[in-house]
C-alpha cells in the first residue's frame, strides 16, 4: 500500500490528478514509488515551429541519415493501407512511401537534409496531458564472454525462445488495448502463464536443447536480458551476436527499487553499474535480488551488423529511440532534448538535442513522454546508457500530408 491507503476518496483523486510521484532509470527499466491513483496517461500533440524546437539548427543531420533509410527502407516494403502504428498517429504506409524514395537520394549532407526535413513535415510537441516533460534514459549493446558448449567457467545458458511460448498483441483483438501485450503457454484450451525467472533458473527448461550459449556470469546475462541484445566473445576466439526472440509474460521489475527500500544503495547512487557493481559484491543474496524480476528474455543469433529493434530494423546509436508503442508508432522521425552525462560525478551533464527515429520499444518504457536512447557498443556506450537519467522533451515529425488531415479531423 502506499502512503495514499488511509487518504479518504477526495483526496486521492487530488493526489492522482496532481501526478505525485519519484523516479529514476535502471539501464532502460524504472523504479519508482508512487499514489495509487495517478491521471492516466494521455497523449497531446501541440503542433509548433522548427524555430521554436531548442537546438533544431545545430544537429549535425548527416548524422540522422543512416537511421532515417533504415526505417524508410522497412516502410517501403509495407502494404500501403499498413498503419504505422500509436493509433494510427502517422498515418498508413501510403502516407510515408513518396517521402521515404525521396530520402533515399538524399546526399549526406547536413543543410539539403534538414531542407528536406523541413519542407516536407510538420513538427507536434509530444505532451502527457499538459505536461511537457517526461523521463528519458539509455541502453546499449551489451558485452559477455561464452562458450558454444556447457563447461568450466560456462555454466550460464542463454535461453532461445521455446516453441510452446506464445505472444500475443492484444491490440489486434480490440482497439483499447492496442500497445498491450501478454505471452503464455496453452495448456487445455486456455493461454496460462509461462514459467517464472526463478523456476528457468531452477532448471524449467533444462535438457531441451534450448541452449544458445552459455555464458560465465548469471550477472552479465540478467543485464543482457535488460538491454535485449549484446555480443558474446566466443572462447574459440570468435563472436556471436544475439537479440530479443521473446520474453515469458510475466511483468518487469527494476531491481534498484529493492536495492534502495532494503538501504543496499543509497537513492542518490542509484544506476547501472551501482547495481552490478554491487551484485558482484555480494554473491549470496544476488541470485534473489535478480529473481525478484520475473522477466525472462530469450534470445536468437543474429547475422546482422548491429542489434535489431521492434520495427525490424538495425539500431544505430545515438539515432534510435525506443518508445512506448502504445502511443507512438515506429519509423518516425523524433526530435529529443534532454541532458547526458556519466555516473562520473565529475562529469557534468550536457545537452543531448538530436533527431532520431523511433525504431524499438522496451518492458519499462511507459507513457508518452518516454523514452530510452540507444547508445551502441563498447565501453563508452555502457557509461553513458548507465548513466542517463534526465528529464526532456520530445518532439514527433509528421509528414505534411497527415498533419492537414490531423488539422481537418480536429479544426481549433
Amino acid at each position: 500500500m502506499s502512503a495514499w491507503g488511509n487518504i479518504s476518496p477526495i483526496w486521492k483523486k487530488i493526489g492522482g490528478a496532481l501526478g505525485i510521484v519519484v523516479i529514476a532509470s535502471i539501464a532502460g527499466g524504472i523504479w519508482y514509488w508512487q499514489s495509487d491513483v495517478k491521471m492516466d496517461d494521455n497523449l497531446i500533440l501541440e503542433q509548433t515551429s522548427y524555430s521554436d524546437i531548442p537546438g533544431w539548427s545545430g544537429d549535425d543531420l548527416a548524422e540522422f541519415l543512416p537511421a532515417l533509410l533504415k526505417s524508410c527502407t522497412k516502410i517501403l516494403t509495407l502494404p500501403e493501407t499498413r498503419s504505422l502504428g500509436g493509433n494510427n498517429l502517422a498515418g498508413t504506409a501510403a502516407d510515408w512511401h513518396a517521402l521515404c524514395q525521396m530520402a533515399l537520394t538524399l546526399p549526406p549532407q547536413s543543410d539539403v537534409l534538414r531542407s528536406f526535413v523541413e519542407d516536407n513535415f510538420t513538427p507536434f510537441q509530444v505532451l502527457n496531458n499538459g505536461t511537457e516533460t517526461g523521463l528519458f534514459t539509455g541502453y546499449y549493446e551489451a558485452s559477455l564472454k561464452g562458450s558454444r558448449t556447457q563447461q568450466d567457467l560456462y555454466t550460464t545458458p542463454l535461453y532461445l525462445r521455446p516453441p510452446e511460448l506464445v505472444m500475443v498483441d492484444l491490440g489486434r483483438f480490440r482497439d483499447d488495448l492496442k500497445g498491450q501485450r501478454i505471452a503464455g503457454q496453452v495448456k487445455g484450451g486456455d493461454l496460462m502463464p509461462f514459467a517464472h525467472r526463478t523456476e528457468i533458473d531452477k532448471g524449467a527448461l533444462e535438457n531441451r536443447e534450448l541452449e544458445l550459449v552459455w555464458v560465465d556470469s548469471d550477472i552479465d546475462a540478467f543485464f543482457l536480458q535488460i538491454q535485449g541484445s549484446g555480443i558474446v566473445q566466443l572462447d574459440d576466439g570468435t563472436e556471436l551476436r544475439v537479440g530479443y526472440a521473446g520474453q515469458n509474460g510475466h511483468p518487469y521489475f527494476a531491481i534498484g527499487k529493492a536495492l534502495i527500500e532494503r538501504a543496499y544503495i543509497p537513492r542518490e547512487k542509484m544506476s547501472m553499474q551501482a547495481i552490478r557493481s554491487w551484485l558482484e559484491d555480494n554473491p549470496h543474496e544476488a541470485t534473489e535480488i535478480m529473481q525478484m524480476n520475473a522477466s525472462y528474455v530469450f534470445f536468437r543469433e543474429l547475422n546482422t551488423g548491429g542489434p535489431i529493434g521492434a520495427q525490424g530494423v538495425e539500431l544505430t546509436p545515438e539515432r534510435s529511440l525506443a518508445v512506448d508503442r502504445k502511443w507512438f508508432p515506429l519509423g518516425v522521425p523524433v526530435f529529443l532534448e534532454t541532458e547526458v552525462s556519466t555516473t562520473d560525478e565529475a562529469d557534468l551533464p550536457r545537452p543531448f538535442r538530436k533527431l532520431m527515429m523511433a525504431q524499438d520499444t522496451g518492458g519499462a518504457i511507459r507513457g508518452p513522454v518516454r523514452g530510452d536512447v540507444f547508445w551502441g557498443y563498447g565501453d563508452h556506450a555502457y557509461e553513458m546508457s548507465g548513466g542517463m537519467k534526465s528529464d526532456g522533451k520530445l518532439w514527433i515529425f509528421l509528414p505534411n500530408a497527415v498533419a492537414e488531415k490531423r488539422k481537418t479531423a480536429n479544426p481549433a
